[in-house]
């Protein structure tokens, strides 16, 4: 028996069928190629490593964008953002969203050209030098560094000015931290000082400070108390003027405050100081019976002072974007960023401007209840 085998080209040579055979086909040379080809897979190849190059390519400008937003009475991680405990606290229906902006351009985020390319052409984003934005010589971890101490003092200054809106007392230990050059402090009052009474009326909280300097006219001469290396000395001190108009004594004050209740805010990656009205409109709310929100979603942005004052932020545009991409309807607005948001509010989102903590809890409330058109805006 043979073994069968279906020839292929290697096996013999092809047959023409007559028993002869034929010779192998001649191959025919493959036809050059055009110079225009050529060019045109040359021109192709160059615009591929040059738009490979855009992509890495670092590029000297900072690009500001919208940023994630989060719920203050919500969880984050897991965690309730907000906790309190030593008080009853009632369940919100509504959300109250800090706002951010995601940013490129600093050490160790450099900002591609194309990433610059997408930010000229969106309306919500920003392209400024990068110095203008990051200081010379700073590293990534010196700002994050400076970001947080920022987010944790824009904590604790929510936290009394919150417990403080609503009658609490917030005792504290108010050290010196120094003197301003050239006030009538400089030469008197001591770093490590710390301030018990003025004209004789004790001083048990920052808000005490603060009200009886309010009724001091500026340059008259008051007796600070205080207590240096244990014992109780009293200081004349002749009072200078602050920006606004009022008298100040001329010291830093590096406060210690002893709130009543315990209150911790629970949020990593964010730095910064922009979230502090909204943190503490968030504490607000969760000690308060009255359902404020009333089911609305509302964004904010602002800084916050001990006694409860509103303060400008940046990237306003860039996070009343990033509120309505969220499902923000309503915005509150420092009054001091009112120029910032003039024509540029996005569509769907209706901006309030507020100066004070009070007039934010009381925006919120007129949200919740549907009087929302009635606020005052920047327009």
């Amino acid at each position: 028996m043979h073994d069968q085998r279906v020839p292929d080209e290697t096996d013999s040579p092809a047959t023409d069928g007559t028993g002869g055979a034929s010779p192998l086909p001649v191959p025919h040379p493959a036809p050059r190629a055009s110079r225009r080809s050529v060019v045109l897979a040359s021109s192709s190849l160059v615009t591929a490593v040059l738009l490979g190059v855009l992509v890495v390519a670092p590029a000297p400008y900072a690009v500001d964008s919208p940023g994630p937003t989060k719920d203050v009475l919500g969880t984050y991680g897991g965690t309730p953002l907000i906790s309190i405990s030593g008080a009853q606290t009632y369940d919100p229906t509504g959300q109250l969203r800090l706002v951010t902006v995601s940013g490129t351009g600093g050490p160790g985020f450099p900002s591609t050209v194309l990433t610059v390319l997408r930010g000229w052409l969106s309306r919500w984003s920003v392209v400024i030098p990068r110095e203008q934005v990051y200081p010379t010589g700073k590293t990534q971890d010196e700002i994050n560094q400076t970001n947080q101490q920022q987010m944790t003092t824009s904590q604790e200054d929510a936290t009394v000015a919150a417990l403080t809106e609503l009658g609490y007392e917030v005792p504290a230990t108010l050290t010196v931290a120094g003197t301003v050059e050239g006030t009538g402090a400089e030469g008197k009052l001591d770093e490590g000082d710390v301030v018990t009474a003025i004209d004789g009326t004790a001083v048990p909280d920052y808000q005490t400070l603060t009200e009886l300097l309010a009724a001091v006219k500026p340059g008259a001469t008051i007796t600070v108390t205080v207590t240096r290396d244990g014992a109780s000395i009293d200081v004349p001190v002749v009072t200078g003027t602050r920006p606004d108009g009022t008298a100040q004594i001329g010291i830093f004050i590096d406060p210690t405050f002893h709130p009543p209740i315990d209150v911790k805010i629970s949020i990593d990656n964010i730095g910064g100081p922009s979230a502090g009205t909204m943190f503490a409109l968030g504490i607000v709310d969760l000690l308060t019976p009255a359902d404020e929100a009333g089911g609305q979603v509302i964004a904010g942005t602002g800084t916050i002072s001990i006694t409860g004052d509103v303060g400008a932020i940046g990237g306003i545009r860039q996070k009343m974007a990033g509120a309505v991409r969220d499902g923000a309807r309503w915005f509150l607005a420092p009054t001091s960023n009112c120029a910032e948001v003039v024509h540029h509010v996005p569509h769907g989102l209706h901006v309030v401007r507020v100066s004070t903590l009070h007039e934010a809890r009381e925006a919120v409330a007129a949200i919740g209840a549907g009087k929302g058109e009635t606020l005052p805006t920047c327009s």
